[in-house]
């Protein structure tokens, strides 16, 4: 029982179905021969993953793409938990969630602790985006500069 008093009920679907996704993503990269077929199949699947998604989040996730391939080659684009993300030596430094994939009113661009964003004590590890302009791409690709640094 929760401190409100209610019992805990357990994953919803959304988080159900994106633990699935993830497994699926593991085995599939398990399979994979060689590095470089990895590297160009992991591409390929988040740019399927990215072509799959509705407007707007696929417009979002198609530049914040460009913008991390671009700013920073050496992170390499994979699915994790079933959406874009991009790591470095395999491990995820960044991801972008589409607003879709959990219901909620907008995607966010997140990095895990291996970004080196560290600010003193306390710094921003995560984005909502509910739209990517020039500005916010010029945001972005300061980040994930900064991250790779």
């Amino acid at each position: 029982m929760s401190n409100d008093g209610t019992t805990y009920q357990g994953f919803t679907a959304e988080e159900r179905a994106a633990m699935k996704e993830h497994a699926q993503d593991q085995k599939k990269a398990a399979r994979r021969a060689s590095r470089a077929d990895k590297a160009a199949q992991d591409r390929d699947d988040v740019l399927a993953k990215i072509a799959e998604m509705r407007e707007p989040d696929r417009v979002m996730a198609e530049r914040v793409h460009a913008v991390i391939t671009a700013g920073a080659p050496e992170l390499a684009p994979k699915l994790w938990y079933g959406m874009p993300a991009y790591a470095l030596d395999g491990k995820i430094v960044c991801h972008f969630q589409s607003a879709a994939k959990f219901k909620t009113r907008y995607a966010t661009l997140g990095f895990s602790d291996r970004a080196n964003l560290d600010d003193d004590t306390m710094w921003p590890v995560g984005f909502a985006l509910t739209e990517v302009t020039a500005q916010v791409e010029a945001q972005i690709a300061a980040l994930v500069k900064h991250a790779v640094s």
